[in-house]
């Protein structure tokens, strides 16, 4: 366990955002909120954010690329995320409630993290395992 935490600190500390962001009962109004889908933007902001920073700390850690890993953690696995905050937001809240349009952003920023992941592995690593 510690090892991951030596690895990933800063993808640790975007999940644990996530979730305190997504279970949080309040937020304050904002001039943002003016914005049309700025919930929306937020989410894919978020999910693609952490996902992007799970490819850095991998490619920063590791010198091959573990193509199978990645796609189960930082695809899979973030959507699951994304997809079980939603259900939790439903479920285990009154303040909050789970939508499926956050949850198809949570997703599609996850894929753009993805593409920004494999982008800095072909401009930066140039070795892949299988």
């Amino acid at each position: 366990m510690a090892h991951i935490v030596r690895k990933y600190p800063l993808s640790l500390l975007c999940l644990a955002l996530i979730f305190l962001l997504s279970f949080t009962p309040f937020f304050p109004e904002t001039p943002l909120d003016d914005i049309d889908f700025i919930d929306k933007w937020t989410h894919l902001v978020m999910y693609g954010g952490t996902t992007s920073v799970i490819w850095w700390e991998y490619l920063r850690t590791h010198q091959q690329l573990n193509a199978s890993k990645l796609l189960l953690w930082a695809c899979l696995g973030m959507i699951l995320l994304g997809g079980l905050v939603e259900l939790g937001q439903a479920y285990c809240t009154t303040t909050r409630s789970g939508e499926w349009l956050d949850f198809w952003a949570d997703s599609i920023g996850v894929l753009l993290g993805n593409l920004l992941g494999w982008l800095l592995h072909l401009f930066f690593h140039f070795s892949v395992s299988k």
